[in-house]
């Protein structure tokens, strides 16, 4: 009955043991798949708003398109867009409410470069039509200002301060203004819609008193183009005052914030997984008490300390290889469900999230990663145990 009842508790703490990696690996797996989807989903979301290149000025603001020879880079066959840009601050009038906001003068190009006709939430992506300038306003602009469409009885006002006179006592000496009807209202990222406005290159060129400066230049390349070797090309053509940046590099700070908050996400469940660990070293310490006498019946048949030992670590490791591989399993089933059914919704039905259900993005290299992990705690979590077998246990009378 003392066998027995030890030999439950054994398999009790064995199974506990295959259980905590178990469910600290499937939890690893769930949330760094939960991760490469938000990341995924922001990068879709920026990639519609900034473009595959752009190029600026590294000292000063503007530039004109011939000193990077705009021409030569358009003939590069991977290059599909060249749209010029003009940036500035700006203040936009509607009725008796005004907003500060980044005005984003586009030529003609940009509509077929970008991809923001499809982040429009309403309206039409109309900048120039039958001789009238429209606007597409980021969702928090229109939010504040109370904007409604083609409302061409009351347009929005856009004002710049002057660059060519001195700024005199009036409002009306101290800017340049234009009119804008507004067509569309885009929704990308908090950022971008409390702070863009797009509008025709022709009416911010205007406004800001430029005749072909632009602020960048952006680039559209082919799908199956490789953008460091363009970026590398067009380097050459523009020179070493301009600096050329891929969409990771216009983004870098936030990107490096997801890749951060990743690490750390997993280095806690990892330190989790290592307490949850701790229920091997238990379990192998009583089977080696336990199984004394078998140890001894083993050395007296010729079995020497490193057999003894690699066959409880052998055991520890198998504890540690069958919680990794379920954890996998059930973890990979979930991210699955969660991908084809949506178990887990963001918010409300009635939400206005971008998405209705968190995104899972499963990729190999975090399950291989994640397998190893649990592999090497394991290993560790086994060596400890199996070390303090001693002499005494294989001299130990039968």
């Amino acid at each position: 009955m003392i066998s027995k009842k030890s030999h439950n508790i054994i398999n009790i703490i064995s199974a506990i043991s295959v259980a905590g990696i178990t469910i600290g690996t499937m939890a690893l797996i769930v949330v760094l798949s939960v991760f490469n989807g938000f990341e995924g989903l922001v990068t879709s979301l920026f990639n519609s708003f900034n473009p595959d290149l752009q190029i600026t000025v590294k000292e000063g603001k503007t530039f004109t398109p011939s000193e990077i020879n705009a021409q030569k880079i358009k003939e590069i066959p991977e290059v599909e867009f060249l749209t010029e840009v003009v940036e500035e601050n700006a203040l936009l009038r509607y009725k008796s409410k005004q907003h500060i906001v980044i005005i984003k003068g586009v030529s003609p190009e940009f509509e077929n470069m970008s991809r923001l006709d499809s982040m429009l939430i309403d309206g039409n992506f109309v900048l120039e039509k039958n001789g009238n300038n429209y606007a597409l306003l980021g969702a928090g602009i229109a939010y504040y200002l109370g904007i409604y469409l083609y409302d061409f009885k009351d347009p929005i006002s856009v004002f710049v301060p002057r660059r060519s006179k001195k700024i005199g006592m009036g409002f009306e000496n101290a800017f340049n203004s234009g009119i804008l009807i507004p067509s569309g209202i885009f929704s990308v990222q908090q950022d971008f819609d409390t702070k863009y406005t797009i509008i025709p290159i022709s009416i911010a060129r205007e406004l800001l008193e430029y005749s072909e400066e632009v602020t960048s230049i952006e680039i559209g390349l082919k799908p199956d183009a490789n953008v460091e070797n363009i970026k590398e090309k067009i380097q050459k053509i523009a020179g070493e005052n301009f600096l050329i940046k891929d969409r990771f590099q216009q983004q870098e700070f936030l990107y490096k914030i997801m890749k951060s908050e990743k690490l750390a996400i997993f280095l806690i469940l990892t330190f989790i997984l290592i307490i949850a660990t701790f229920n091997v070293i238990g379990s192998l310490s009583m089977l080696i008490l336990d199984k004394r006498k078998d140890i001894a019946v083993l050395s007296s048949m010729g079995a020497n300390k490193q057999l003894i030992r690699r066959i409880f670590l052998y055991e520890g490791i198998l504890i540690s290889l069958s919680g990794a591989i379920a954890g996998l399993l059930l973890g990979g089933l979930l991210c699955f469900l969660q991908q084809q059914f949506g178990l887990i919704r963001l918010g409300e039905s009635d939400s206005t999230f971008v998405v209705n259900f968190y995104p899972v993005t499963m990729q190999f290299f975090d399950f291989l990663f994640v397998f190893i992990t649990v592999l090497i705690i394991g290993l560790f979590s086994a060596w400890y145990p199996v070390r303090q077998i001693s002499g005494k246990y294989l001299k130990q009378s039968l």
